[in-house]
């Protein structure tokens, strides 16, 4: 699900113009902005870089994702399939996405992550889905051909979580029914993000990723950022913020808006410590990213006066896991959890 704005249970990708939008909230524009310079038509190459991040990314997410079931509060199936649609590439692109990735139907499968409950029902990358548990993909407003990721996602999140799922898919030109096993897990989409800054956000359903971070940090570094973001959904803190009238704007760093985000942040260090853990990584692995790499990013999200400094954040970490109780269970369910439904002050 996952990537990259896919669904609990779908991890998916989509091309430059859309990769690029904002998710979370709408940007403020001040003059004219200059007129856009079309990107050249997508290639083969770019196509398959494309499918191997998306799959990079939503790996991380279908493992986080899966393990920490019993610490969502809302969840779907996560089955492993990073899914995309023939619209979400330009007119121009789609010969050469179709030529790629197969799309015999409006949505096909991008990639699938090695030994998820997809994989394991024999799901393969460019199969087109048919329909899902009996109801096919559904089609793009105004009608035609197209059908919209979004739509497709809405139709996975309404399938229960703790039961098969069942897919026809075409492959070939031949229509084959599958069963994907139950694959309960977080109900968050992944998504990746193309662009030149470290940029990371969670908006209560969506986690967003910017590519550089693929180009920048191995798996188990993006990891912790990963984790920590889906932490803020898991913790409901869009949701909290918005019932506390914490202000997003200009003035977010300053006295209590300041300093509710700082408690929301140092609370998704602390989850995501356990996240990790859940999820088969060693949890110290944030307290070396925040005391390494994480120190030495550049401005961005990471230096904002809404989140401790990096030194502050391993302090964090580290006390986090060393109050863990001795033999914790896999999964551990940890104090900070408790905060999720508690309003922000």
């Amino acid at each position: 699900m996952s990537f990259v704005f896919r669904a609990p249970n779908v991890i998916a990708g989509r091309w430059r113009r859309h990769r690029t939008t904002t998710i979370v909230g709408a940007l403020l524009a001040i003059g004219a902005a200059p007129a856009p310079v079309p990107p050249p038509p997508a290639d083969v190459a770019t196509l398959e870089a494309l499918r191997a991040a998306d799959l990079r990314l939503g790996a991380i997410g279908y493992r986080l994702a899966t393990a920490n079931a019993p610490l969502c509060s809302e969840q779907s199936p996560v089955t492993g399939m990073i899914v995309h649609a023939i619209d979400q590439y330009a007119v121009d692109e789609q010969p050469t996405a179709r030529t790629v990735f197969g799309f015999a139907t409006g949505v096909a499968v991008e990639a699938v992550v090695p030994g998820s409950a997809a994989a394991r029902a024999g799901v393969r990358a460019d199969d087109s889905i048919v329909s899902v548990n009996g109801r096919p993909v559904p089609v793009a407003k105004g009608g035609g051909h197209l059908v919209t990721r979004d739509a497709l996602v809405a139709l996975l999140d309404s399938q229960p979580a703790d039961r098969p799922l069942p897919l026809v898919l075409r492959r070939a030109g031949r229509d084959s029914a599958v069963t994907i096993p139950a694959s309960p897990g977080c109900r968050t989409l992944f998504e990746l993000k193309v662009g030149d800054g470290l940029d990371a956000v969670a908006d209560g359903r969506l986690v967003q990723i910017s590519s550089r971070f693929l180009d920048r940090f191995a798996d188990p570094q993006l990891a912790v950022v990963v984790a920590h973001e889906l932490s803020h959904n898991i913790l409901r803190h869009h949701d909290r913020l918005e019932a506390a009238k914490v202000s997003r704007g200009l003035l977010r760093e300053l006295g209590r808006n300041g300093r509710i985000f700082r408690s929301t942040e140092d609370d998704a260090d602390r989850l995501g410590v356990h996240l990790l853990r859940n999820a088969g990584w060693e949890p110290a692995l944030a307290v070396a990213f925040w005391k390494g790499p994480g120190a030495r990013i550049d401005g961005g999200i990471f230096h904002s006066r809404t989140h401790s400094s990096a030194g502050r954040r391993a302090e964090l970490i580290a006390a986090e896991i060393a109050a863990l109780p001795p033999n914790a269970p896999v999964p551990y369910l940890p104090p900070v959890l408790a905060t999720r439904d508690r309003p922000l002050e």
